[in-house]
């Protein structure tokens, strides 16, 4: 092992261990309840809560996607995708956040099936069960992914054996995830979100002085047919240009539509310590997402043309997205301190995967613990069983989680982009209408939370495949079926009680 490999080691592993350390002593000071376990009191400030949000949601494919994405294919996928992700995170926070944390206060509910239940007044905890379980089956398999994604990441830096990596990243995950709950787990991302920052604004400023000043980098971006266009994209294999049309670009933005009902992000809202405070986060989280994302996709350019000036390999297909790993590597050729510098920017890839997997097991957690033994099955418990229960859902989920992630081989990219859908297709209309909809009632909600899921399945193995006009991300045909769903048989069935609509009343009156 090189100077420069030890030194990217013991950078990561003392981030590992600092991961650990605060998230123990956040955990120790933390609330010893179900709601400071999975909502922190409701005390988060308004910094922690925009960036939590946003490094929760942002995962590897800020700092692997989105630049692999420009550096393969140029501009226009990326930045097409990126802006959906910019309208989403606005319109989540503009128009679901106040509301959202409002009425979940009025109706004490700490998690979104809790939430979605008792806005109706279910007798019955149907939809509570139907919410649960859709949290279990997409939230499970997106824990594995980022596990996954830390094997493969320390298994191309160091050789490790890949299962070896994904128990140590299991390992740091679960030790301040169960111990800290949700404090923990939002102070962490905002770290993260810091350390993810950094990263992105090293590593794009190194791969410009290494591709030989901004000047060249524009001037290979030109060179390359469609590169550089929001029209059309360029093909590698046959070096042109094709056009990118306009169901492309719908689909690619329908990304954003996803934020509506992520449960690990709304639950952010849920959190904060005051609802005006909201507003403050909303700034906070648009202009960093807005700039971050600009940034990762620029890095896909600068590094096209780094490897142009022969600084790093070529890349092709999903090798495109380690071109952060490939520019931190050729960082650590300059010296101690620069090695230093590459791993605290591959420390930023652990973060972003860590700082995603860790909020998506937290409320994994809480819908089996909470939601289906306490409300669905009726067990009764004690705050000392509850917080107990709660901590060992967080370290079986991920040891379900692990035995998923087994495969080194597994596509991390569309693991992701699937359970992004499921979520954005099943809770976005149901929230939507909880919050704006006062007519829409129990039935109509099963009806599009059912709907909303069996159409994902439907559109992405069946419908999408026929390719053409049909080759639209399942989320946007998902989510439209959904809220017709919600829609027609909330009309065709009797009105909500008098004393859902009070609620409702009471909460918009504000």
């Amino acid at each position: 092992m090189s100077a420069a490999q030890i030194c990217i080691m013991a950078t990561i592993i003392l981030y590992l261990c600092f991961v650990i350390f605060t998230g123990v002593m956040i955990g120790r000071r933390s609330k010893k309840s179900a709601e400071g376990f999975y909502l922190g009191g409701r005390g988060i400030g308004p910094l922690v809560t925009a960036m939590s949000a946003e490094a929760s949601d942002m995962s590897s494919y800020l700092l692997m996607g989105i630049p692999g994405l420009a550096y393969l294919s140029g501009v226009a996928d990326a930045s097409w995708t990126a802006i959906g992700l910019a309208a989403g995170t606005y319109l989540n926070f503009l128009l679901v956040a106040k509301k959202l944390r409002r009425y979940s206060v009025k109706l004490d509910a700490i998690t979104i099936p809790s939430f979605i239940s008792k806005r109706y007044d279910e007798k019955k905890p149907v939809i509570m069960c139907i919410s649960a379980l859709i949290i279990l089956i997409f939230f499970v398999p997106y824990v594995a992914s980022g596990l996954a994604a830390i094997g493969k990441l320390f298994n191309s830096l160091f050789g490790w054996d890949y299962m070896a990596a994904v128990v140590v990243g299991a390992i740091v995950i679960i030790s301040y995830t169960s111990i800290g709950g949700f404090s923990a787990v939002a102070t962490m991302d905002l770290i993260q979100s810091v350390i993810m920052t950094c990263a992105l604004a090293v590593i794009v400023v190194f791969g410009v002085v290494q591709a030989g000043g901004m000047d060249a980098v524009i001037a290979h971006a030109r060179t390359l047919p469609g590169f550089f266009s929001f029209s059309e994209t360029y093909n590698v294999s046959t070096n042109s240009a094709e056009p990118y049309g306009f169901i492309r670009i719908i689909s690619m933005m329908a990304w954003g539509l996803g934020y509506f009902g992520m449960p690990h992000i709304l639950v952010r809202f849920m959190a904060i310590r005051n609802e005006e405070e909201l507003t403050l986060s909303r700034r906070i989280a648009a202009v960093w997402v807005v700039l971050s994302m600009g940034v990762a996709v620029f890095i896909g350019i600068v590094g096209h043309a780094v490897s142009s000036a022969g600084r790093v390999p070529f890349l092709e297909g999903s090798a495109t997205e380690t071109i952060i790993v490939k520019l931190s590597d050729l960082l650590s050729t300059y010296g101690i301190f620069p090695a230093i510098v590459a791993g605290c920017i591959l420390a930023g890839i652990l973060a972003a995967t860590m700082s995603t997997a860790d909020s998506q097991l937290l409320a994994a957690s809480s819908a089996f613990s909470e939601n289906l033994v306490q409300d669905v099955f009726g067990v009764k418990l004690t705050e000392k069983q509850t917080m107990l229960i709660a901590r060992l859902t967080v370290v079986v989920i991920a040891i379900i989680a692990l035995f998923l992630a087994r495969d080194p081989d597994s596509n991390v990219f569309q693991i992701v982009s699937f359970a992004w859908a499921g979520f954005g297709a099943t809770f976005g209309p149901a929230i939507l209408c909880a919050l704006f909809w006062k007519r829409s009632n129990r039935q109509g909600i099963m009806a599009g939370l059912v709907a909303g899921s069996i159409m994902i399945f439907v559109w992405k193995f069946q419908i999408k495949p026929l390719g053409g006009i049909w080759n639209i991300y399942e989320l946007l045909p998902a989510f439209a079926v959904g809220l017709a769903a919600i829609v027609i048989v909330s009309l065709l069935t009797p009105a909500p009680g008098a004393a859902v609509e009070k609620v409702f009343d009471e909460v918009n009156r504000k």
